[in-house]
């Protein structure tokens, strides 16, 4: 697709937050997020894949509050070699992705009051999450500019009732009263390198389902 052709059709579609977005030219240093919901949010929100909506997916029915800016990154999927990545990570056989784009937990000074928007985050480590048997990465990330943890480059810099506050956020999002909990552990958390690392798996994933977009629009050969 020429870039003539590809900025008509921005003028009359609104792209795919998931496929028709760019993580960055910079990604994995520096990443394009997609963000769904926001700490002040009542309801989990979450995009429709097929559509690329926002869509409401259910009341937060207890008292767990999201406590960053929560999303995904563009073009990235958690797949066979996020799975293959944690296997070797934790030393643990039969991890596969959950099929969903990476997560992102950005940090920011400023409220940003609704979600459906993009920005711009420097990814500074990450939680490795096991939901069942499969890998479900949660990449933490500071705000590009922010005045308070725009400086931030690596999780040493993050205090640690803040981890602790987001480990205890993503171990009971799920849990209801009177039923089992569900399976999902933090077995790891990484440090910048690691982060980039797993999300250039990510970038590899999506691009081994889904090829390059260009690929759509390439003549026969």
């Amino acid at each position: 697709m020429t870039p003539s052709l590809t900025q008509a059709l921005g003028l009359f579609f609104q792209a795919h937050p998931w496929h028709g977005v760019s993580p960055g030219e910079k990604a994995p240093e520096i990443v394009t997020c997609y963000i769904e919901m926001v700490p002040t949010d009542a309801m989990k929100y979450e995009v429709d894949k097929a559509t690329g909506i926002l869509k409401l997916d259910r009341p937060q029915r207890y008292s767990n509050q999201v406590p960053s800016l929560y999303g995904f990154i563009p073009r990235t999927l958690c797949d066979a070699r996020v799975g293959e990545r944690c296997s070797q990570r934790l030393k643990r056989s039969g991890i596969t992705g959950d099929g969903d784009p990476i997560d992102v937990c950005v940090l920011t000074e400023k409220p940003i009051q609704h979600g459906g928007l993009l920005i711009e985050a420097i990814p500074i480590g990450g939680m490795r999450m096991i939901d069942g048997n499969q890998a479900d990465d949660k990449i933490i990330a500071v705000l590009k500019g922010d005045n308070v943890y725009g400086g931030w480059r690596d999780m040493k810099d993050m205090p640690q009732p803040l981890v602790d506050r987001m480990k205890h956020y993503f171990l009971t999002y799920k849990a209801m009263p009177d039923t089992p909990t569900p399976p999902v552990e933090i077995a790891e958390i990484y440090d910048a390198a690691e982060a980039r690392e797993t999300i250039t798996k990510s970038l590899e994933d999506y691009r081994a389902k889904y090829g390059q977009l260009t690929d759509l629009f390439a003549p026969n050969r």
